[in-house]
């Protein structure tokens, strides 16, 4: 399994998935991500744009940190530069429900963490379309579908402070 380390070099341009966007807010990216992001070109999904808004919906507004909370995911998403969000085409959303079929089935994948397999799987075959690598800590998932569909586009880190 391809893993970040220091030091970092240039290299193929990355598609973030939403856990490296909550973990760059909670401080928790290790030195070699946070110089990995400096070094390379990141771009950004409509799928990982819909994880991080459905806290616009679900968080509760009258709890004290939610619009504190709300406010940092703001940000974050108007600072991502237009011309770098994507999605993935129909042919990935297509592939992506089998090949996150295929690993719900093989690593029986409970049924209320699919929804969220079948995001991970688009992510993973809108960074093939376009010679991307994903940047993720998501080891069980995106390694599953390295391993199905190898294509050495993946690269896995270890948050801090864990």
């Amino acid at each position: 399994m391809p893993a970040v380390k220091a030091p970092v070099s240039a290299g193929a341009e990355l598609l973030l998935d939403t856990c490296v966007y909550i973990d760059v807010l909670q401080g928790r990216t290790p030195p070699s991500i946070d110089e990995l992001l400096e070094a390379r070109i990141a771009n950004h999904s409509t799928v990982c744009l819909a994880e991080m808004t459905h806290l616009f919906g679900r968080l509760d507004p009258a709890h004290a940190r939610t619009k504190a909370v709300l406010s940092e995911r703001r940000r974050t998403i108007e600072d991502m530069p237009g011309h770098r969000i994507s999605s993935p085409s129909e042919t990935a959303m297509g592939e992506a429900g089998m090949l996150a079929g295929a690993t719900a089935r093989l690593l029986r994948i409970e049924r209320a963490e699919q929804p969220l397999l079948l995001n991970d799987a688009s992510l993973y075959l809108q960074a093939l379309e376009h010679g991307w690598t994903v940047l993720t800590r998501n080891v069980r998932d995106f390694d599953a579908f390295d391993q199905l569909l190898p294509a050495n586009r993946v690269l896995f880190y270890e948050r801090d402070g864990i």
